[in-house]
């Protein structure tokens, strides 16, 4: 198994969707850990719109501090229907983030012995109190997610030179772009940041909100719902998720890919 942690170095550039979005794709089982320490839970209330509650991460916590951890995994996974991906919820409030500081080492390590199982990590942002560090600099791969815009690239240049110094035998760091060409292109961002551009996710507001909001999928002109799935599963946008999917994994791993059933996004 295989550890994608996605990270961003300031604003909202789509780490949640995008690992999401992943996750929806991703051609073999996969758990992704809501790790970001600014509470809330944004799937929760994104995803599923406030109309799911789920134990996750504190509960994790507690079978950590009663050394039955890899026990608990499985049964606080909370799987996503007509998928092979399953989330571990993160916390509700901020204040909480101060509670897992002792669990991201051991978590790391039990990702790491995942039978059959990939893992992405929706770390939030760098540098804020709580971030699951050990997660960001051990994964095999790190992926600093940004816009192509100037400012992005300005607030992503110092945090990529450090995710470049920190990396270690078996641990990567590589660029996911939201929006390439919005201004930059990826040899562009690769030659100002200093790092290798997994790929790029297509700019659709209106598609991420599916993953980062709950919304339908958006109706084209003719059909009704059915061809509005048709339409999303076919869009650029999910493409693209498709393809930056395929490429990370081959990064760590040589295992065929399988094929992910389209009513895995409905």
């Amino acid at each position: 198994m295989a550890i994608f942690t996605f990270t961003s170095a300031s604003g909202s550039p789509g780490v949640t969707t995008t690992a999401l979005g992943l996750a929806l794709v991703w051609p073999r089982p996969v758990l992704l850990v809501e790790a970001d320490p600014t509470g809330g839970s944004a799937l929760l209330a994104g995803y599923w719109r406030g109309q799911l509650d789920h134990v996750g991460l504190l509960d994790l916590v507690m079978a950590e501090r009663h050394g039955v951890l890899a026990d608990a995994l499985p049964r606080l996974q909370l799987a996503i229907d007509g998928t092979e991906a399953a989330v571990l919820v993160g916390t509700k409030s901020h204040d909480q983030a101060v509670s897992l500081a002792r669990l991201w080492d051991p978590l790391l390590g039990l990702l790491q012995s995942l039978p059959g199982q990939d893992a992405i990590v929706d770390a939030g942002r760098l540098g804020l109190t709580g971030s699951p560090q050990s997660l960001v600099t051990y994964s095999d791969v790190t992926l600093l997610v940004t816009h192509s815009s100037l400012r992005a690239l300005a607030a992503a240049r110092s945090w990529a030179a450090t995710l470049a110094a920190d990396v270690v035998p078996g641990h990567d760091a590589q660029i996911v772009l939201v929006g390439e060409g919005r201004k930059y292109r990826a040899g562009d961002v690769a030659r100002t940041l200093g790092l290798k551009v997994a790929g790029s996710v297509e700019w659709d507001p209106r598609r991420a909100a599916v993953f980062s909001d709950g919304a339908s999928y958006p109706v084209p002109r003719f059909g009704g719902e059915s061809a509005a799935a048709r339409s999303f599963e076919q869009s650029g946008y999910v493409r693209s998720l498709r393809a930056l999917a395929a490429s990370l994994r081959p990064t760590v791993a040589a295992d065929p890919l399988v094929d992910v059933p389209e009513e895995s996004l409905a």
